[in-house]
């Protein structure tokens, strides 16, 4: 993105909106809403992983995987 409104890129972001942006992500993916059910671990994994290094942040992607199991 455009680091909107600050123009921040990078580890200019702070770490915890990093984490937070997976996290967020990974919730709002897993979670059943009213007009769908929620996403298999898998495919969440799946999308979050080809996010990384675009979307989020490969380091924290990597840790994130960690730290739920799954790597």
């Amino acid at each position: 993105g455009t680091g909107y409104p600050r123009g921040l890129k990078g580890d200019e972001i702070p770490l915890a909106a990093r984490w937070f942006a997976v996290v967020d992500v990974w919730d709002a993916l897993r979670s059943d809403r009213p007009y769908r059910q929620g996403w298999p671990e898998a495919r969440v994994i799946g999308h979050i992983r080809e996010q990384s290094g675009t979307h989020f942040a490969p380091a924290v992607v990597d840790l994130f995987l960690r730290v739920i199991g799954i790597e």
